[in-house]
């Protein structure tokens, strides 16, 4: 985070007049926060009553486009590529200059100095907490989009994904909430299986309908083609599991749909089949919350991605590439792997002197196993609180981290692999 501050000085001659001060955005910032401050000795209606100074602020970017205005109602506003102040626009920041708008609706006779202060949040990667398998109103859920996100900003969720069943409408006009992400998906629903179509706002050419694996493989690659992420949902689910016989026609699974049960560890264990096959494919999860009162409850399970930015393309991305790990919820046990300069997802080359390091955050006591194309094999015992250390690996394939409560034996959480050469 970097900071501009200055003074600026409006005499009693300005007062009732408009103008703006420029200051320099510089490269690679993501997010802008304007706040200040001036003498004020009385605030609201007594203001019109007796005399003071009312300073109103707004805001514009580098090619002088309007973005918003507060008037005097708030003292710091923002404006970032995932989300704003309320009444400002949503958009990415680029360098320039940009400018305050001043409105010097009051001043005292002796004039008034405004401090400016301007915040720079630059764009870095960063561990994102969120839920990727959500349903609105718009299809089966109880609750429509800005209250989820309310919901889900309460539970400390960056990010979430509604996927309505066959449904884009929602995607078209999504909210915008300062510091949450809301990731466009469609959650395909076919009588053979179900598919979240991440990424693309409007994923299908015509309509949703497929009656043949030909008919499925079109929308797929039309999808594809827009730039969309698939992941087949709960593929092992007794009610509704994935059916057709084409297993190359997903890029990632989820492995964890709602509370963890016996539909999501036949999941897990189909997911290291195909690894152990020869797929790479990153591990997702999802709650499948479709309203309070329900089983699924919002950010159980969680899916933590490491981030270029907030913003939904950059989410996207990293979950594609397997930057993640999915965890019980935002308590739940945090995991890490790396592999000499590798990490989750990434591909590195085999060296029999280069161990995996593991980092863990786990509040109760877990069991670590370390599964690879050969076995699965415990790695500590009943892990509690903050813990780092080495463990050797032979060649192999791949290998990823599940954690498992040692009491009752459930599964709390899972990396992604990391991939050998």
């Amino acid at each position: 985070m970097s900071t501009t501050k200055f003074t600026h000085k409006i005499s009693r001659s300005s007062q009732g007049s408009y103008y703006t001060i420029p200051f320099t955005v510089p490269e690679n910032i993501v997010k802008l926060t304007v706040s200040y401050e001036y003498y004020r000795p009385t605030k609201g209606f007594l203001a019109d009553l007796k005399p003071s100074n009312t300073i109103d602020i707004g805001l514009s970017d580098e090619t002088g486009r309007f973005l918003g205005w507060s008037g005097s109602a708030h003292s710091s506003i923002s404006v970032g590529e995932y989300g704003s102040s309320h009444g400002y626009l949503c958009e990415k920041i680029n360098p320039g200059e940009w400018g305050i708008i001043v409105g010097a609706y009051h001043v005292m006779p002796e004039g008034v100095e405004v401090k400016y202060t301007v915040e720079f949040e630059e764009k870095k990667p960063l561990w994102l907490f969120g839920d990727l398998h959500v349903h609105s109103n718009a299809s089966d859920g109880s609750l429509d989009a800005h209250d989820i996100g309310k919901l889900a900003q309460k539970g400390r969720l960056d990010f979430t994904a509604l996927a309505n069943h066959n449904n884009f409408a929602e995607n078209l006009h999504l909210p915008h909430e300062e510091d949450f992400t809301f990731v466009p998906a469609v959650e395909w629903t076919h009588y053979n299986g179900h598919m979240n179509f991440f990424g693309v706002p409007a994923p299908f050419e015509n309509s949703f309908i497929a009656n043949t694996g030909e008919d499925m493989k079109k929308i797929i690659e039309h999808a594809r083609s827009l730039g969309a992420v698939i992941s087949v949902n709960h593929p092992k689910c007794r009610f509704c599991p994935y059916k057709w016989e084409d297993e190359e026609s997903f890029d990632m699974v989820e492995i964890w749909n709602g509370p963890m049960r016996k539909t999501n560890t036949d999941g897990i264990e189909w997911w290291t089949g195909l690894l152990r096959a020869g797929r790479r494919l990153p591990a997702v999860g999802g709650s499948d919350f479709h309203g309070p009162g329900g089983i699924p409850k919002l950010g159980n399970p969680v899916t933590a991605v490491f981030s270029a930015s907030r913003s939904a393309g950059d989410i996207v991305s990293a979950i594609s590439k397997g930057h993640a790990f999915v965890t019980s919820g935002i308590n739940g046990v945090k995991l890490n792997l790396t592999y000499g300069e590798a990490g989750l997802g990434d591909e590195a080359r085999y060296n029999k002197d280069t161990p995996l390091k593991v980092s863990i955050h786990a509040a109760g006591g877990s069991d670590i196993l370390l599964v690879t194309d050969k076995d699965e094999q415990l790695l500590k015992k009943n892990v509690k609180g903050d813990i780092v250390f080495e463990a050797p690996v032979e060649e192999t394939r791949f290998a990823y981290i599940k954690a498992v409560r040692g009491t009752s034996g459930k599964i709390c959480a899972v990396t992604n692999p990391i991939y050998f050469k």
